[in-house]
């Protein structure tokens, strides 16, 4: 069911969420699905205008709420999935399946048959891949088998590890550096019906910046060329690009645009020549769906131990922070009326029964009250994923389209809490 609301300045006021707390519950996400067309229209242009041959394969495992996943391919965005849970569910949602990009360190040699029967884009990681590639192969003899390969080089700039928590090197992919590239290319090229038409490098990094870009997409475009010259169809360089952060992050990160133009120039660099450009393909997750969601939790109780003030909201840290992390998220408290009292400090707590659950820590700011509600900012990356039914349910999940507002997800019930198609009673 639809709910039409009228919002000033898209800006969510008290009676607008009361009246969504009376239908949906006290507690629910909030998917702002213009900013997502947002984001995906600025990413998109942003490279498109300089490297015309550009696709968008939207990560899945950042946030693979059905509806949203359904937005960004009607948009135009391909589905990029790390396993067989996530391909089915693109194909569940209606995607054609030559528009998905088949990824991650572990597929089955039934996954594989089943993406290949299906012409999905397929980048395959370890060697145990390539029996199954093989024997693929020489099951479907007539059939020319095209696929990608996921490569592990040296990123790091000087002496300073890239990759995130400082680890020295990458798990994924084919090691350039110790020649396992080199053999897989060799093995490969063996089988006459086997074509490797890219190559992929994503890689999990520390400070997302230009310069590891650069490298990246240098390394690939020097390597395809040097190996498959005659049958590159794409360069993959994978996801993890800033988005568009909030202020209180106090982060400068680099711009679509600016990442845009340190790729796009490489890509045309090299392969200025080439009749048929390579197509360029890139990975986003966080820089497309973090700022598209906000959890929006009622303030249940007000209590002071000792000289410490805390808040009882109808929520958890499993809600906003999965990983429970101690930055406080960009956050609002929305009130009846304006308040006029002196800041103070107070701690953001929530309903289970674990001492550190906490949503927010020494937060300055009026003392919210009882029927407040507290909006928590940029919860749209993995938060929801992440987000396990511990104590209580998991919240619903509401979408609103300009002035208008449904239901994406429901809150759960316990019959979907313990599935009695799963739990044994």
């Amino acid at each position: 069911m639809v709910v039409h609301l009228e919002t000033k300045n898209k800006k969510l006021n008290y009676e607008i969420i009361h009246q969504l707390e009376q239908k949906y519950g006290s507690s629910f996400y909030l998917l702002d699905v213009n900013k997502l067309r947002e984001n995906y229209q600025k990413i998109n242009y942003s490279f498109k205008s300089r490297y015309d041959n550009f696709i968008i394969g939207y990560s899945y495992k950042t946030n693979y709420v059905p509806y949203l996943c359904k937005e960004l391919s009607q948009l135009g965005a391909y589905a990029e999935v790390v396993s067989r849970l996530e391909y089915d569910l693109a194909i569940k949602i209606g995607e054609d399946p030559k528009r998905i990009i088949f990824n991650g360190p572990l597929k089955s040699s039934e996954d594989i048959s089943y993406a290949l029967n299906n012409e999905s884009l397929i980048n395959i990681d370890s060697m145990y891949e390539i029996d199954f590639i093989k024997e693929y192969a020489s099951n479907n003899k007539e059939k020319e088998i095209k696929i990608g390969l996921r490569l592990n080089f040296d990123i790091s700039q000087g002496e300073v590890s890239a990759l995130q928590e400082g680890y020295e090197v990458s798990r994924f992919g084919f090691c350039v550096e110790n020649g396992n590239f080199d053999a897989a290319i060799n093995e490969l090229k063996m089988v006459k019906n086997i074509k490797i038409i890219g190559l992929h490098g994503h890689f999990s990094t520390r400070n997302r910046s230009l310069q590891t870009y650069k490298i990246i997409t240098q390394t690939l475009c020097h390597l395809a060329k040097e190996n498959l010259l005659d049958t590159l169809e794409y360069i993959d360089i994978g996801g993890g690009i800033y988005g568009e952060l909030p202020d209180s992050f106090n982060i400068v990160a680099p711009t679509f645009d600016e990442y845009a133009e340190t790729i796009c120039e490489l890509m045309n660099r090299e392969f200025d020549h080439f009749p048929n450009k390579p197509t360029l393909i890139l990975e986003p997750g966080i820089s497309m769906v973090a700022n598209t969601f906000i959890f929006i939790a009622k303030v249940i109780e007000i209590k002071k131990v000792r000289d410490q003030n805390f808040v009882l909201v109808d929520g958890s840290v499993h809600n906003v922070k999965p990983t429970m992390h101690k930055t406080n998220l960009p956050m609002r408290i929305v009130s009846k009326s304006e308040k006029a009292d002196e800041n103070k400090d107070f701690h953001i707590v929530g309903y289970t029964c674990m001492e550190k659950d906490y949503l927010a820590h020494n937060v300055q700011s009026s003392l919210p009250e009882i029927n407040d509600y507290i909006i928590f900012e940029n919860v749209g990356a993995y938060t929801i994923v992440f987000n396990p039914p511990f104590i209580k349910e998991r919240p619903g999940i509401v979408a609103m389209d300009h002035e208008y507002f449904f239901e994406i997800r429901k809150k759960e019930t316990i019959n979907q809490f313990l599935n009695e198609e799963i739990y044994y009673f």
